[in-house]
């Protein structure tokens, strides 16, 4: 049985998550399991206007973390035999016209080219708008509780510009996994959330986390998540806690908690849900970014060498999750923010994934202004 260890034993932990909060977000719940047990810690309040802390096991929507969870889905499919990383995606989609070139392995690793239904940033820093939700401003705010079917989102997506040639580049798309999850449904005959159930959930007793599809309700306890926008040039800010998560669908819809987080990427790495060959492609990274099969494989740092991670941010929510390769070490966390259009929390947000991965994994004592580059 792990130890959980007191605050006062990890006062490098405590600092770190209350210098997030001096940073900006409302709450910082974070979950360390190392060699000295598990630490768990929060900062900051539940909510505005409220004095309690976050739970220490509270639910958050962890954006596109889920993404984690669906790759393992796929490889788990691809072990069973159903479907194979190279094989070509239309041919088991072929209602949407899809380039032929693209595959399985390109969904799952961002190198289809196929345009982000969110949106696209452009190296010459334009922006080509994707859906109305993601506009954002009050259009979003107003209309948080529209459903979208993923068939919708991929049509869309898929009647703008593709972004390269399949295979050629890399590009972080939210359409290739609402593909993958169409994917999944097609060739299984069940829904995502079905085979998430029976692939993870069930298996490892992940009874918190869940794939609402639709469902704008978040379990008790939970912390609030927020947005922030202008109306009629004053500056609103709601609470949107609750929302259809359906406008980003398989790209980050799942709510967890650190704790099944933690089980979850510690059991996903420690070879406890994909055969060895399957977790090594997965753990594979691209060149360009250092993004495998739905994990990216950063460098940790002096003396911390390789850390496996996915983070995910929806709507004032986010969800960090590290590990190390064997799952011996890991760092989940739960943030809640006041979002807005211009992506505010952006930078604070960089700055202290940074920080945190080199205080747990690479030594420790690194300054909360040092540079980071994102992990969506």
């Amino acid at each position: 049985m792990s130890l959980t260890l007191t605050d006062q034993d990890r006062p490098e932990l405590r600092k770190a998550i209350e210098e997030m909060v001096e940073s900006g977000f409302t709450g910082v719940t974070m979950r360390v399991h190392d060699e000295r047990g598990e630490w768990v810690g929060s900062a900051g309040v539940r909510k505005l206007g409220e004095t309690a802390k976050p739970p220490s096991n509270g639910h958050v929507r962890i954006g596109s973390n889920t993404k984690t969870f669906t790759a393992t889905v796929v490889l788990r499919l691809v072990a069973e035999g159903p479907i194979a990383l190279d094989d070509p995606v239309a041919d088991h989609l072929p209602g949407f016209g899809l380039d032929p070139r693209i595959t399985v392995r390109m969904l799952l690793q961002h190198t289809s080219g196929v345009f982000n239904f969110t949106g696209e940033y452009y190296d010459d820093g334009t922006f080509a708008p994707g859906i109305p939700a993601t506009t954002a401003g009050q259009e979003w705010v107003d209309n948080r509780f529209r459903t979208y079917r993923p068939e919708e989102l991929v049509r869309l997506a898929l009647s703008k510009p593709a972004r390269f040639e399949p295979g050629t580049d890399w590009s972080y798309s939210n359409t290739n996994y609402v593909l993958a999850r169409l994917l999944i449904e097609k060739v299984t005959g069940h829904s995502l959330a079905e085979e998430m159930r029976r692939l993870i959930l069930g298996p490892l007793g992940l009874s918190d986390t869940v794939a609402p599809e639709t469902d704008p309700e978040i379990s008790e306890p939970h912390a609030h998540a927020y947005y922030r926008y202008e109306d009629t040039g004053r500056e609103k800010t709601v609470d949107v806690t609750r929302q259809n998560p359906s406008w980003i669908s398989t790209g980050g819809d799942m709510i967890s908690t650190t704790r099944d987080l933690h089980t979850f990427i510690s059991a996903l790495m420690g070879g406890k849900l994909l055969p060895a060959p399957l977790l090594a492609e997965m753990c594979e990274p691209h060149p360009k970014v250092g993004y495998g099969l739905g994990v990216f494989v950063q460098d940790a740092g002096e003396n911390g060498g390789t850390v496996i991670t996915h983070n995910g941010g929806m709507a004032g929510h986010a969800a960090l999750m590290y590990s190390t390769p064997d799952g011996s070490r890991t760092l989940t966390a739960a943030l809640n923010y006041v979002d807005d259009a211009a992506l505010s929390m952006g930078e604070a947000f960089q700055k202290a994934t940074q920080r945190l991965v080199k205080e747990v994994f690479g030594g420790g004592q690194a300054g909360a202004a040092d540079a980071a580059e994102a992990a969506r």
